[in-house]
């Protein structure tokens, strides 16, 4: 089996998982902004697989929507990915390694500019 097709079963099931916000670090992110607006969309960023004869391993960077709990995120993405090789793949999966590198807080006011907007101090 190859990586690529692991990796984006992977990728397919943890961007599934409510809270995830992005799989990537900040370049991985970036680069994956530019492919969206050339209508490419990279599934297996931020995930890395190793697969062996019979076993694959797993690591999955992402980033989580605040106020979403970290580690109900991460033992969410975990299982969906245990889950999602194991039955489509048919490989058993031996580790996912979930790394967090960044909270996406929604902005408040996208639509307000700083005129508009009352003075915090007097």
């Amino acid at each position: 089996m190859a990586d690529g097709v692991v990796a984006k079963i992977a990728g397919i099931a943890i961007q599934e998982i409510d809270g995830v916000y992005a799989l990537g670090g900040g370049a991985a992110r970036a680069i994956g902004t530019l492919r969206e607006k050339v209508g490419q969309k990279d599934l297996t960023q931020g995930v890395s697989v190793e697969v062996g004869q019979t076993q694959v391993a797993v690591d999955v960077t992402l980033v989580v929507e605040y106020p979403h709990p970290l580690q109900q995120v991460a033992d969410r993405a975990r299982d969906a990915v245990y889950t999602a090789v194991e039955d489509l793949v048919g490989m058993e999966v031996t580790e996912v390694n979930i790394t967090i590198t960044d909270i996406h807080v929604p902005s408040e006011g996208d639509d307000t500019d700083d005129a508009e907007r009352e003075p915090r101090v007097a």
